[in-house]
């Protein structure tokens, strides 16, 4: 039987304690604090000091505007902060600090320090908690802040903390983070009175790369793209480089960490034609919106922050995302086997030109791109597959894009030969590929056909050296192209077939067919019961109509069970043309004439994120004469 206990207010150092559990989790957590206050401050400078992960001690140094002495109590003190003032000026913050809570909280659970001094003060003052009054100190133009002992006065907290080097590289983690929102600010890190971290001030991509290192010099594509009130500026990696797990990911709004379901979701959208299974992307994004827009006072620790228009952010980092993935193609890097020597880089514009000191769609200045390739790509090479200053560019109209493999299919399957004249047919003379336009190698990017390896692949001759294709994982992504614009146009020719394909089925299989005939229909489709556990298929999608149509339409219902029939042509709609373009692609094995070979080269050459497949696996590769060379040592 419970007693009655009266209502009583807690005391001050119980009520700072509860919300330092709301901030503070570990030592990161208060360097976090820290190093942002130091931000807020205009310093320049700022140096990191740790000793035993954290948990001992943690200052931070800065050369900032400091605290006069008669504010440095009040900086200890609850809800006390310079940075607003009103209700107006938290909905629209701009700072990093706002809530006037973090010091008050460190100093709830361990020995804290001030030391300051501004630029009119004759010397610098140090307070601490539990004084009355600051005293003088010894000090340089700026504020030092030193946390003790952290959580010893809390030992239900203090043995929640993990090892020495785990809540070390916690601490890294978290100055990482503002070390890349804030590239003009130089910092230096120690640990037990180690030099462990210097970063000098640099430009965005210069501190990613000190940052995070060669990772995105060698796959990143750069970003930056404006659109009404929001901005966004960054590195993604290309889907040839995608990692297991997500820890390469930095998403910064208003030069704030956060983690934010509508911007992921938009990432995660923008890849989902070019990544395979759970692989994930490795980006550092920094979105700038109208402070009015967004709304940072969601939890404590900053960690979150809620967008007025959520829609409209998404669409914007989705589309930009999408165009810069589709805008760079191809480069990939090509090792020497055993030797494990790179050969180098190239970078080849497949759906638009560009020439020398020009922009990429994206906003990239080519000089820019050849420049940022460092070792991996010399300037000379960002061009080498386009003749010099030679701009490749489309010689097709995008509403025209289905019409050039929706012909009548040829009367041969796919694997005789002449199948692909059919599936090829030129628009226009632009398209012949006679001997005196395949001569002229600068006409075409991809270069022209020399023959085609074991079955799988095609070897051919460009500008500056070969290129080596998949020709099935590049017909895959030329297919799902296709299948995507005619999806989208409503043009998708079904064509019936002259001999319906019958075939053994589940239950489920029949009862998924009967349920979802009209989105089936919808995709070229035309599937009925043949009897208790039989199907008949009497149409498919016209380009479709040569390939395995029996493991087609399995494929088809196999992921209509997985996604369920309400999202099909919707957001899961792509996966679906996914399957139908893999069985539509051309098998190994067949063996395919030089016409037939180029003119699939053509076609990649105008189909957007040609460089990859629809499972993120590159789709060519490319050796110059250079790289060649090297093999056979020739000039040494």
């Amino acid at each position: 039987m419970s007693t009655h206990r009266p209502i009583c207010p807690l005391p001050d150092l119980l009520v700072s304690q509860i919300a330092a559990g709301e901030v503070i989790e570990r030592p990161a957590s208060v360097l976090k604090e820290l190093v942002e206050n130091a931000v807020d401050s205009g310093a320049q400078s700022i140096e990191v000091r740790l000793e035993a992960g954290g948990i001992r001690r943690i200052a931070v140094i800065d050369d900032g505007s400091g605290i006069r002495a008669e504010e440095l109590s009040l900086a200890l003190t609850r809800h006390a902060t310079s940075k607003i003032t009103s209700l107006a000026e938290l909905e629209s913050v701009d700072s990093m600090g706002f809530r006037g809570e973090a010091l008050a909280s460190i100093a709830a659970v361990s020995q804290l320090t001030i030391t300051s001094r501004t630029r009119d003060a004759a010397h610098a003052f140090s307070f601490e908690s539990g004084m009355t009054e600051p005293v003088a100190a010894a000090g340089a133009l700026g504020t030092t802040v030193e946390v003790k002992y952290l959580f010893d006065a809390v030992p239900a907290r203090r043995k929640f903390l993990r090892a020495e080097a785990t809540e070390f590289g916690h601490c890294i983690d978290a100055i990482e983070r503002v070390a890349l929102a804030f590239p003009e600010i130089g910092f230096r890190v120690f640990h037990n009175e180690r030099a462990v971290r210097q970063w000098l001030p640099a430009s965005a991509l210069q501190r990613i790369s000190d940052v995070l290192g060669s990772e995105f010099n060698e796959h990143g594509i750069e970003v930056n793209a404006q659109g009404g009130p929001m901005s966004i500026m960054g590195v993604t990696t290309r889907p040839t480089a995608a990692r297991a797990r997500a820890d390469r990911q930095f998403l910064f709004v208003n030069g704030r960490h956060v983690r934010d379901r509508t911007v992921s979701h938009a990432i995660r959208s923008a890849y989902a034609d070019v990544l395979h299974g759970d692989r994930q992307p490795a980006f550092v994004l920094f979105l700038q919106i109208d402070p009015l827009a967004v709304d940072v006072n969601v939890h404590p620790a900053k960690h979150e922050v809620r967008f007025r228009d959520t829609g409209a952010v998404h669409r914007f980092v989705a589309q930009t995302i999408t165009q810069a993935l589709a805008g760079t193609a191809g480069t990939h890097q090509v090792s020497q086997g055993e030797h494990g020597t790179a050969l180098g880089a190239f970078a080849m514009p497949l759906n638009g030109g560009v020439t020398p000191g020009g922009t990429w769609s994206n906003g990239i200045t080519a000089d820019g791109l050849a420049a940022r390739g460092g070792e991996a790509m010399g300037a000379g090479a960002a061009f080498a597959a386009l003749g010099g200053a030679r701009a490749f560019q489309p010689r097709w109209n995008p509403g025209a894009q289905a019409a050039f493999a929706l012909r009548e299919p040829a009367s041969n399957g796919l694997d005789q030969p002449g199948a692909w004249k059919a599936l090829y047919q030129p628009l226009d003379d632009s398209y012949k590929t006679d001997s005196t336009r395949i001569d002229n190698h600068e006409t075409w990017p991809l270069g022209r056909a020399l023959a085609q390896v074991h079955g799988i692949y095609i070897l051919s001759q460009t500008s500056s050296g070969l290129a080596l294709i998949d020709m099935h994982a590049a017909h895959e992504r030329v297919v799902y192209e296709q299948l995507k614009t005619a999806i989208d146009a409503q043009t998708l020719p079904q064509q019936t077939l002259l001999v319906p394909v019958v075939f053994r089925v589940t239950d489920k299989e029949l009862a998924l067919a009967e349920e979802c005939a009209e989105q089936l229909n919808a995709l070229g489709f035309e599937l009925a019961a043949a009897g208790p556990q039989s199907m008949t298929l009497r149409s498919v999608p016209a380009m479709l109509a040569r390939g395995d149509l029996e493991a087609l339409a399995r494929g088809v219902l196999r992921d209509i069970e997985h996604v369920g029939a309400s999202r099909l042509l919707t957001e899961q709609r792509n996966t679906l043309l996914a399957t139908m373009a893999c069985h539509g692609a051309v098998r190994a094995n067949r063996q395919l004439t030089l016409e037939e070979m180029n003119a699939l080269l053509r076609q990649m050459e105008h189909t957007e994120r040609a460089d990859q497949c629809n499972h993120g696996r590159p789709t060519w590769v490319h050796f110059s004469v250079s790289d060649l060379d090297k093999l056979f040592l020739r000039g040494q």
